[in-house]
C-alpha cells in the first residue's frame, strides 16, 4: 500500500535515533496555602513542615513591624528567613524564642496549629 501523503505532511511515529521532539514535562508548582488569620491584635506563632524540614511561621504582625521584626528573629534564631505575604518564616522550630520575643515587647502571643 501506498503512502499518499507529501514528504512534509508524514509523522513520525517512532525512532529509534533519539530525534523523536517530545514536549518538556510540566511541574506544577504547589499553591501556597492560604490561611485566614483574625486580626485581632494577637501574634500567632505555627509550626509547619514543608518538605522534609521544620518551618515557623508567625501571623498576625503589623506590616510597619515585619522588616524589623525578620531582621531581629533572624538573628535571634540563627536561622535564616523570609517575611512575605504578611507573614514571617523562619527556618526551623524556634517557636519558644518567638514567643519570648514578643512576650519581651509587650504583645499578646498564642500558638496557632495542633
Amino acid at each position: 500500500m501506498k503512502d499518499d501523503r507529501t514528504r512534509d505532511e508524514r509523522v513520525l511515529v517512532y525512532s529509534t535515533d533519539g530525534s523523536l521532539p517530545l514536549p518538556a514535562p510540566q511541574r506544577r508548582k504547589p499553591q501556597p496555602v492560604a490561611r485566614a488569620m483574625p486580626d485581632d491584635g494577637v501574634i500567632r506563632v505555627a509550626r509547619e513542615k514543608r518538605r522534609a524540614s521544620a518551618l515557623t511561621v508567625i501571623y498576625g504582625i503589623p506590616a510597619a513591624e515585619l522588616d524589623a521584626a525578620a531582621k531581629e528573629l533572624k538573628r535571634l534564631c540563627g536561622s535564616g528567613g523570609t517575611a512575605k505575604n504578611g507573614t514571617l518564616e523562619l527556618q526551623g522550630d524556634h517557636r519558644e524564642t518567638v514567643e519570648r520575643y514578643f512576650r519581651d515587647r509587650g504583645r499578646r502571643v498564642k500558638r496557632a496549629g495542633g
